[in-house]
């Protein structure tokens, strides 16, 4: 049998909106890599969210940053960064526009000063006032909280791959894409949870398939047997450009539009069962 190369998202495709890994899924993973079959992480998540219960399942290397950098074991193949000049023009829209958010970088996640109690609402509801916002925080704490680092009084960072910002009731995300549309390529955020109107400034020109491009090249491979794995806007660079593109249930439609494949949604076994449509398991 052929031996496929699966570029893998993260959130909404690998992992369940709580923050998860679905048992199914990492099986999945698993047995397909013993089949022997190659898995890379390509996720919009930085190195500090790419956590330990999720490499523990095992992948052959990991694009992260939405195409920021490449990563093979101990090699670092390139890593792209905002420019200092950028990230202090975020900085400061963001705070004179009371805007939440957070710069996401290999060596940590920076969140600004109300970051926390708005971030806490979209994912648990109003952990203040209602009894169940505050079961869920307390019985299922989401990782992604555990992992940002709060207090930091300068947020001009100089290693920054990118940056979140959560939905604000009083700038629409078009105003904050005309804002930064000369520095970065803006687009929705790919954490359903922060908001429609919540979105990511990236490096521009930078997204998946270049990345993948890149990691192809340096392996002396070609796109023939890739799949690419997906559910977010995102996601399309990287199926148009991989041989196969499989979307989730739970995708974007704009996505299952161009996808050679749809499956179920991540947390019904979405994963599992695409593996075992295209005979990897």
């Amino acid at each position: 049998m052929e031996k496929k190369i699966i570029f893998l998202d993260i959130d909404g495709t690998l992992v369940t909106d709580d923050g998860w890994v679905p048992e199914s899924a990492a099986t999945a993973c698993m047995q397909a890599r013993q089949n022997g079959h190659r898995i890379y992480l390509c996720t919009g998540r930085s190195k500090p969210e790419i956590y330990d219960f999720i490499m523990e399942i095992g992948f052959d290397g990991i694009i992260g940053a939405g195409g920021g950098f490449v990563e093979l074991g101990d090699e670092m193949l390139y890593h792209k960064t905002v420019s200092a000049e950028s990230v202090r023009y975020m900085v400061d829209f963001f705070n004179e526009k009371e805007i939440d958010f957070y710069l996401e970088s290999n060596g940590g996640l920076f969140a600004s000063k109300n970051f926390l109690p708005h971030v806490e609402y979209c994912l648990y509801g109003d952990v203040d006032n209602d009894p169940a916002a505050q079961k869920r925080k307390t019985e299922n704490p989401h990782p992604f909280i555990e992992g940002l680092i709060f207090g930091e009084e300068d947020l001009y960072k100089t290693d920054v791959n990118k940056a979140c910002f959560l939905e604000s009731k009083t700038t629409a995300f078009a105003e904050i894409k005309r804002a930064f549309e000369e520095a970065f390529d803006v687009i929705q955020c790919t954490v359903p949870a922060f908001g429609d109107e919540s979105g990511e400034l990236m490096v521009p020109g930078i997204h998946k398939a270049v990345a993948i491009e890149t990691l192809l090249a340096h392996l002396g491979l070609s796109t023939k047997g890739t799949i690419a794995i997906g559910d977010g806007l995102n996601d399309i660079e990287m199926f148009d450009f991989c041989e196969t593109g499989i979307a989730m249930g739970n995708a974007k439609e704009d996505l299952k539009k161009i996808a050679n494949h749809v499956t179920d949604s991540v947390s019904d076994d979405g994963l599992f069962k695409a593996f075992k449509a295209f005979g990897l398991i």
